[in-house]
């Protein structure tokens, strides 16, 4: 062969080699369909909140307040712009309808930030980490039994010399942290905890605090400021046509002046006692169940006061807002097989159950609940042990094909039977194979080294049935 007739084979193998790799082969193409996207964690979020945004957006689930609210603002300010500002700028002066832009902005940019912001949700305890809790809740308590007792709700801190309590959370597993409190409308552990406001659409908390704070009391402004522009554009058309005139005029002013009148007494005095709790650094958790109240006596105090009201409203408007702990849009991990944690009893229920499932399906220990413990030695045969006849769970119905081991006849007819398998070594319970676990810890039913057999009284009340199933046993 001529160096370049072989040199064609070898490009051709060369370029179907090539061709093989940049190709995807029919047994790689399953796996790769049927690899998934990974989820994010707010995919799979335990708490009863809604995300929208890919994650980046976190509210409760009920929003049907919330849209109110952005109802009654968005009206209000639009019809205030759309038939007052014009009539205001020119006869007053042009800086209402830009000062009125300016706290419509921010009152929108405070109100959606913190609807849509995680308010300082704590997470959840893991598997591996309930579990060692309740380790170290069994340590420090001193029990090593393994039966059912419930953690102690409540764990004593001190904090600037004030003994505070932290309770147990039986749904995140955890003991919540100083000031935290689990919401029952958004079913999460939140840190600093203030309350749950369903006219933002979310917990207010920790890290949507000051932006709460500074919606309620920018829109105190601004419900004041058209109250008082509205009612000064009605005064001004009524000098120069009358009162009824002036409201035929502007039907719009009347409608917001309505508006504002009853919001502005509920939204100013919110804010009002809002700015009470931020000057004594309290929640309005704390505050309602009075935590630190001189009622309860004259050493309650509270431990998270900076002393004076300038430095407790600097803390709370002013300080660095602390990172969100849930990572809602970080990937979840791929999960690795654990044991199973030991949860005070639970794990004994379902052992319980299975070996109860197992004993019934086997027919070797059914027998009849009439077999006593005395001794009955059968010459040349193993012998059969008792405690196999208290685990039964239905009588087994005799053949009609076979005699009637209730007679005398009937038990000589059955010796000849056995001995026809002299050859075979009968097992006894102790040395049948069982299923493991299969008898709880603890239980009357135990194997004994010391033989117990059937009286001569109970021959006439053992059934065929178990003497046939000890013979195939036999056999095997």
């Amino acid at each position: 062969m001529t160096p370049g007739g072989g040199g064609g084979p070898m490009k051709d193998c060369e370029y179907s080699q090539i061709s093989t790799h940049s190709s995807s082969s029919p047994m790689e193409s399953p796996h790769k369909k049927k690899k998934a996207a990974p989820k994010r964690k707010w995919e799979v979020f335990p708490g009863r909140n809604k995300f929208f945004c890919n994650g980046r957006i976190m509210m409760a689930r009920q929003t049907g307040v919330f849209y109110l609210t952005l109802v009654l603002i968005l009206v209000t300010s639009g019809l205030f712009f759309a038939f007052d500002c014009p009539y205001l700028s020119e006869k007053i002066t042009p800086a209402i309808p830009a000062i009125g832009g300016i706290l419509f902005f921010f009152v929108m940019g405070t109100l959606l930030r913190t609807s849509f912001s995680d308010p300082g949700v704590l997470p959840r305890a893991t598997p591996d980490e309930a579990a060692d809790l309740e380790r170290q809740i069994d340590i420090a308590n001193g029990s090593s039994s393994g039966g059912y007792r419930p953690p102690p709700r409540t764990k004593d801190v001190i904090i600037n010399g004030q003994t505070v309590k932290l309770k147990y959370c039986f749904t995140c597993k955890i003991f919540r942290p100083p000031r935290a409190s689990h919401c029952s409308l958004c079913d999460n552990c939140v840190e600093r905890f203030d309350h749950h406001c369903p006219w933002v659409g979310n917990c207010v908390g920790k890290r949507n605090y000051r932006f709460f704070y500074m919606f309620i009391l920018s829109l105190s402004f601004l419900t004041v400021f058209i109250f008082a522009f509205v009612i000064t554009h009605i005064i001004l058309r009524s000098q120069q046509a009358g009162f009824l005139n002036a409201l035929k005029d502007s039907p719009a002013s009347v409608l917001e002046a309505v508006v504002c009148f009853f919001s502005v007494w509920s939204i100013v005095g919110l804010s009002g006692f809002h700015t009470y709790l931020i000057s004594s650094n309290q929640t309005t958790n704390e505050d309602i169940k009075g935590s630190w109240s001189n009622k309860r006596g004259k050493e309650n105090y509270n431990p998270y006061g900076y002393g004076n009201i300038f430095t407790n409203c600097c803390a709370a408007l002013c300080g660095p807002i602390s990172p969100s702990l849930i990572d809602r849009r970080g990937f979840i991990q791929p999960d690795t097989p654990q044991p199973a944690a030991p949860s005070n009893g639970i794990t004994m229920y379902g052992a319980t159950q299975s070996q109860s499932n197992m004993a019934a399906a086997t027919p070797l220990l059914q027998s009849e609940p009439s077999l006593t413990s005395e001794e009955l030695s059968l010459p040349g045969k193993a012998t059969i042990g008792a405690p196999c006849a208290t685990l039964t769970l239905g009588q087994p119905t005799p053949p009609s094909s076979m005699p009637n081991l209730t007679s005398e006849t009937g038990l000589t007819d059955m010796i000849p039977l056995k001995e026809e398998h002299e050859g075979h070594q009968f097992l006894t319970p102790e040395e049948a194979p069982s299923p493991p676990r299969m008898l709880p810890a603890g239980s009357p039913i135990t194997h004994s080294h010391t033989m117990h057999v059937l009286s001569l009284a109970s021959q006439d009340s053992l059934h065929e049935d178990s003497v046939r199933g000890l013979v195939k046993l036999s056999s095997v």
